[in-house]
């Protein structure tokens, strides 16, 4: 049998990210946490923390955290069928899931925080690119995600959100400045562009579909999609904005598209593990409904 004190060491410690943050969460000593750990790494035979700054899972340390997780699941459903498993009341549980920052700014908030404001968890969220959240749930690292990807990962069931709606967007003086003679391969060549980070695809899909071809970008790093609109607004560069943030200043003329009706479209999709849990399947209900009422649909 394992130790579940020491997995939930393990968990603590990757999630923490060091020794002595998890200790604290678990109101025990580094050493405890690091003898715990260290017995549970000799009774698999094998490393499970990669031992730096933060401490991050092995493979095999990510497959015992995301053990950890559906347990919890598990553990919840049968202390709701059997309140005498849990006399002090149903304990918490976490909730690891991965999303891009940009259906977080907007939409997606809303209905994580309404979720887990009525049920008895605590939502862990990663941010990372649409296109690459599914290789936290590949991972074993979170237990659902928001994702590009339309084909789930093993052992997830996967539902289509509908599209998240982008335009190309800049103030009018950035544009008079940089592209008075057009949007093309030679000016987007030479006009700063704004990048969430080295991951963001968008920028450089939108100008293929306009240019038909690669071009290097000068581009911004700013990993905020409000800083996005920000920056756009104070003449710092152009970027993919979402349709949602970026409404009321193209209304008012603050900003305006680089090309008027030229918008990227992103299908998003949720993917979750199947766990056998009505918190797992509730948050799925309460994502699945808000992105019914914000993204396209068909």
């Amino acid at each position: 049998m394992l130790d579940y004190s020491a997995l939930s060491a393990l968990v603590a410690v990757v999630r923490e990210g060091s020794f002595e943050r998890a200790a604290r969460a678990l109101h025990v000593t580094p050493s405890a946490v690091s003898q715990r750990i260290r017995l549970l790494e000799e009774r698999v035979g094998c490393a499970l923390v990669v031992r730096a700054q933060p401490c991050t899972a092995t493979e095999a340390g990510r497959r015992l955290c995301q053990h950890v997780d559906r347990v919890q699941l598990l553990e919840h459903a049968l202390q709701g069928a059997l309140p005498a498993l849990a006399p002090e009341g149903v304990t918490r549980v976490t909730l690891p899931i991965a999303v891009n920052a940009d259906s977080l700014a907007t939409w997606l908030a809303p209905a994580i925080t309404a979720f887990a404001a009525r049920a008895p968890v605590l939502v862990d969220v990663a941010v990372d690119d649409q296109d690459h959240t599914a290789e936290w749930l590949r991972s074993g690292m979170v237990l659902a995600a928001v994702t590009s990807a339309a084909h789930p990962a093993t052992g997830c069931n996967c539902h289509p959100l509908g599209a998240m709606r982008y335009l190309a967007a800049a103030s009018p003086d950035f544009v008079k400045r940089h592209f008075a003679a057009g949007v093309r391969a030679i000016s987007l060549a030479q006009a700063p562009s704004l990048v969430f980070n080295s991951k963001d695809e968008l920028q450089a899909r939108w100008v293929r579909r306009q240019c038909r071809r690669h071009v290097e970008l000068p581009r911004h790093t700013l990993p905020s999609p409000q800083a996005f609109v920000t920056a756009a607004l104070n003449g710092m560069g152009w970027g993919l904005h979402p349709q949602a943030l970026v409404a009321p200043h193209l209304k008012s003329g603050t900003l305006v598209e680089l090309v008027p009706g030229t918008p990227l479209d992103v299908p998003l999709y949720w993917q979750h593990a199947r766990a056998a849990s009505t918190l797992l399947e509730g948050l799925s209900r309460q994502v699945e409904e808000a992105a019914r009422e914000a993204l396209l649909q068909g």
